[in-house]
Formats: C-alpha cells, structure tokens, sequence
C-alpha cells in the first residue's frame, strides 16, 4: 500500500514540474524566438528537489501533512476566483487569494500584499514581494516568465507557492531565535533545560512584538528590561507566558513517544525551532482575541446598531475603561473609518476601524500580525457554496440569510433595500453579482455591519500600510480629543431640549402614535450610505471570466494542443526520475513501490 505522504509530495511535485516545466518551455526559442538557452530536465528536476526541500521541512510526511493543510484551507477560495484562458489563476488573483490565506489563517498582513483601497491602478503582485526577491530570485523569475506567457497559476502551483512563502517568511523567526539564544547567554549548539528554555522563549516573545526596533545584540539591556517587565507583572506579561507555556506543553504532547520519561527533559535548537514555529502560525489566532474584546467595546457605545459609534463617544472614554481611542480623524479618513454622512454627525465605522493599520501589533521584516477580518471568513463560506466566480442575486440572498456571524444571527430575513441593491449589482454586470467586487463588498458591509467594512475607495493606498503610521503618527492630540468630546455634550443637550418641544406640540396636536405605528417606524430601515463605483478585485481584464467560456473552437483545440505537449513532456521527465530512482535491485523497486506515481 502507497504512502499517503509519499503520493502526495510527489502529486505535488508533479504539479510544480508543470508550472515550472511549462514556464521554460514558454522562453524556448520554439515558442517565443528569444534565444538559445533551454532548460535540461535534469536542471528542471534539480530546481525542483531544492524548492520541494525547502518546502518540505521537518520530515516528507510532516511537509506532505502541511501541503493537504495548506490546500484544505485555500481551494475553495481557488475555485471561486476568475481564471484565465487555460483555467488557472492570473496574477491579481493570485495576489488576491495569498493575501487572504495568510490574512485569515495567520493575521499576517505581508509586505508588499496590504490591502489596496479598492482601486485598479498600481497593484503589486506576488513576484513583487520583498521577501521573495530577498530569499529566492529563482522563484521570483518563474512567476516573472508565467506572467509573460500568461500561463496562471494552478491549485498545486498556489499550495506549493504558499508553503514555500510560509517557510520563508518563517525562517526570520529563527534570526529572532537565534538572538534570543545570545541575549540570554546561551548558544545553539547546546541543549537547554526546561526552565532556560521558558527563559528564551519568553524573550524571543518580546523581540518579536518590539518588530523592526528590537536590538538584537545588547544583553544587558534586554535582561534588564525584561526582568523589570517580569516584576511588574500585569495582564500582558501573564498572558505571553501562558503562551509559550501553552506552546512548550503542546509540543512535549506532541512529542511524548521520543521523550524518555526517566531523563530530565532537554531541549535542542531544533526543538527550540519548531516551538517557535508553532508560535508563530498561531500567534495571529491567539492575539486577536484582544480584537474581539476591543469590537465589544466600540459596539458597546454603538446607539442605533449599526456598525457605527458617534465621533465624540469614541473619544469620551473614562478612566476605568479598557481602551481608550486616540486616533486622529486624519487617521480615521484616510484608512476608511470616517463616516461624515450621518445626519447626527461624523461616525466611526467599527469595522473599518478593526482592520486599520494602527491595531496592527508586532511588525517584522516581511509582514504585520494584525486583527483577522471576520469578513473574510464570511467571504470564504459563500465561496464554498457557490465555487464560482459569480452567483444570481436569489441565490445570494439565500446563502446570506442562511448565514451568521458574531453579531448576526441566522435565518433572517434581509430588508427590501438590501435585496433591491442586490440586484441593481447584477443589473450592472449582466444577471450576476460578482463576489470578489467592490460593490458586493459594500453590500456585505449594509449585510454585516459590525464585521465587513466600508470599501471606501482610497486616495492613497500607502494609509494602508501599517509602517505608515510609525512613531504615533496615527495619533490625535488630548486637546484636539476633548473638544470633540465636549462639542458631543453640548449636542446632547440641544437635541432634549429639540425633543422635548417636538413631544409637547405633537401631544398638542394629538399626533402621538399608536404601539401599531411605533412597531412600524422601528421597522423602517433607513437610506443606505451607496456608492456606484465598481473595481474588481481578482480579475485581470478582457481575457477573464465571469461565467461562461469563450474562445472559439481553434482556439481550444490549439490550448489542448498545446497542454497536451507540455503534458507528454512533463510525464517523460517524472517516468525517468522514477526509473532512476526504482531501477536496479528487487530491494530497491519493493521500496519504490511506497511511491508510486498517482496517475
């Protein structure tokens, strides 16, 4: 019987040896008449043996458990996306769908893929990241040649090109672990106890969240001034080490049966390493619980339940109040947070707020860890249901009404307006609404009010980024805050005094309504805030599709033609390999036989 591990990474190598394959192919002076260099199979196999060690890290069967991961978690977000004319994924896609793994799964908003203000122009793609053209130049010109031959990108192409992002960017944790060993006088090469270990990793905790400005070489200093945040205390500390507590426990779990019980526990680096890496994937997920403590409390001082709190409330927070709110209305525009349209004053809108760079709270090298977008997840579900592109507005607002959220419970009934905008969606786009779009993301917003945010379109993408806002730049100053707060008493006062007149001369005139007509006017649902502006946000032109194939008959026979080459070219490359690998001994083709080919 085939190992699942071994079938699985050589699937995979199979689909890389594809992209790879096909991408060479379209340099070769038979396709493109640029020159004479070919790539060899055997350099092709070789690319792809560093780029699957790479990958696969920590033992095949573990890289083939994470790859299965990785897919699980992306293809039905693949499937939804528009795909160019061979069925695959063009560049805005792919940067669409990376963007989201790693947003959604980890909290990372990576360098170079922050989120780009709903406009067309100037988008970075994947190849663009600094992280790749830094730590591989080779991958980076693959997708540079993909992208020439508008070849896309395949499912296994996307979970091969996630994983080896992943390692990476995760491999810059080791430079912190490495610093962390040195800060506290230890070396790598020696093991530590459990107790040196919590030591370490509780420092590799603070370098990583003090981001770009940790110094990585002063011991004294940073001994020093971890031992007086130990000392203090207070609910931050506790919780970072019941974090890497948490960590080291789940490990030494996971690891009983290499454990001898009648030895002192002791760590390696390599130990230490994958200790790390655990932190590192989950530390998203774990932090962004103080994400949900802070939407309560902006949802606390929500009036009306409408995803928005009222300017001067956002700045009237007492003494004995968690958060306290400080960013400027500056700040608050340019990320999308302002909402000025409101009859009773500017708003700050609760979601938008949530994803701002400001409540980003560790940032590295590569990327930020900020609050996960519950609307994404949200996203993701509708995207399981329809796996495709677009959808008909009947079947959306089935889907939505059967759905729920933190704050929104399920089997509703959606207003009239919410329908009626709908379908003016799909009226702009020729009978469907297309799910990765501007506008159905403004009507998720009016759907989900405290999880989608506004997509407002931004002036200057740059707002986004979280480096933008270094050094308190985000910030408004106390006076400017407590004017704001003020004005918001004075408010308050003239609208009793405007509603106790209205009362007496509606009791006057005996217009005072009915329980029947107050129950109506709590029904009525106010005018959306709409904009009609629409940018698509995984599509990448003319040659994309929304919903049904085009492209002629020849033109499908040439594409076929053309597969099909690469194909038979692809298959003799891996038969070979395996010939090489199985030839010879009964012993060596009897082990073999774990790795069969899975085709």
């Amino acid at each position: 019987m085939a190992k699942a591990g071994g079938n699985k990474s050589i699937a995979y190598l199979a689909a890389l040896s594809f992209f790879m394959f096909s991408s060479a192919v379209s340099a070769s002076p038979s396709v493109r008449g640029a020159g004479d260099s070919r790539i060899s199979a055997e350099k092709i196999q070789s690319r792809l043996n560093e780029a699957l060690a790479s990958v696969m890290r920590g033992g095949e069967d573990a890289g083939a458990k994470h790859l299965e991961t990785i897919e699980a978690h992306i293809w039905q977000t693949y499937q939804a996306l528009p795909k160019n004319d061979l069925g695959r994924l063009p560049p805005k896609g792919v940067r669409y769908l990376v963007h989201n793994y790693f947003a959604r799964e980890h909290g990372w908003v990576i360098k170079g893929l922050e989120p780009l203000g709903h406009q067309n122009a100037n988008v970075s793609a994947v190849h663009d990241l600094s992280v790749l053209q830094d730590k591989a130049p080779a991958l980076v010109e693959s997708l540079l040649e993909a992208r020439r031959a508008d070849h896309g990108l395949s499912l296994s192409d996307m979970v091969a090109m996630v994983a080896a992002l992943e390692r990476l960017i995760l491999d810059e944790s080791l430079t912190i672990l490495e610093a962390a060993y040195r800060l506290n006088l230890f070396t790598p090469e020696e093991p530590l106890s459990e107790l040196d270990l919590h030591s370490v990793l509780q420092s590799y905790l603070l370098l990583f969240k003090q981001g770009e400005k940790a110094d990585l070489v002063n011991d004294p200093r940073h001994r020093q001034r971890k031992n007086l945040i130990a000392n203090r205390g207070g609910q931050t500390w506790k919780q970072m080490v019941d974090f890497e507590s948490d960590a080291v426990k789940n490990y030494d779990y996971a690891n009983t049966h290499k454990s001898n019980p009648f030895e002192q526990a002791s760590y390696s680096f390599k130990d230490a390493s994958s200790i790390v890496e655990g932190m590192a994937h989950s530390y998203g997920k774990w932090q962004n619980r103080e994400c949900h403590e802070m939407k309560d409390a902006l949802m606390s001082m929500d009036p009306d339940g409408t995803g928005r709190v009222p300017l001067p409330m956002f700045y009237s927070q007492s003494q004995t109040d968690v958060y306290h709110f400080s960013e400027s209305t500056d700040y608050l525009k340019q990320v999308g947070a302002y909402d000025g349209s409101a009859a009773g004053g500017p708003r700050v809108r609760i979601a938008n707020y949530m994803l701002g760079p400001s409540n980003c709270i560790a940032s590295s090298t590569y990327y930020s860890i900020c609050c996960i977008s519950e609307c994404e997840s949200l996203l993701n579900q509708l995207e399981a249901k329809v796996q495709a592109p677009t959808a008909s507005p009947s079947r959306l607002v089935y889907l939505v009404r059967e759905m729920s959220s933190s704050t929104v419970d399920s089997h509703r009934e959606l207003p009239d307006v919410l329908v009626d905008k709908l379908q003016s969606i799909a009226d702009h786009h020729g009978g469907d609404v297309p799910l990765h779009g501007r506008l159905f993301s403004q009507w998720m917003h009016h759907a989900f009010p405290n999880e989608c945010p506004f997509p407002q379109i931004a002036e200057d993408v740059a707002a986004l980024d979280p480096r933008t806002w270094k050094e308190s730049k985000a910030a408004a100053s106390q006076e400017e805050r407590a004017k704001i707060a003020a004005q918001a008493v004075d408010d308050v006062l003239s609208q009793n005094e405007s509603d106790v007149a209205s009362l007496a001369d509606n009791v006057a005139a005996g217009l005072l309504w009915s329980d029947d007509d107050q129950e109506v006017g709590k029904a009525s649902v106010p005018e959306l805030q709409w904009t009609e502006e629409e940018v698509l946000h995984a599509h990448d032109g003319s040659s994309l599709k929304l919903g049904t194939q085009k492209g002629g008959l020849f033109g499908s026979l040439m594409r076929w033609a053309f597969q099909g080459a690469l194909l038979f070219s692809l298959l003799r490359v891996l038969f070979n390999w395996q010939d090489s690998l199985c030839g010879g001994s009964s012993k060596k083709k009897a082990k073999c036989e774990d790795y069969e080919l899975p085709f």
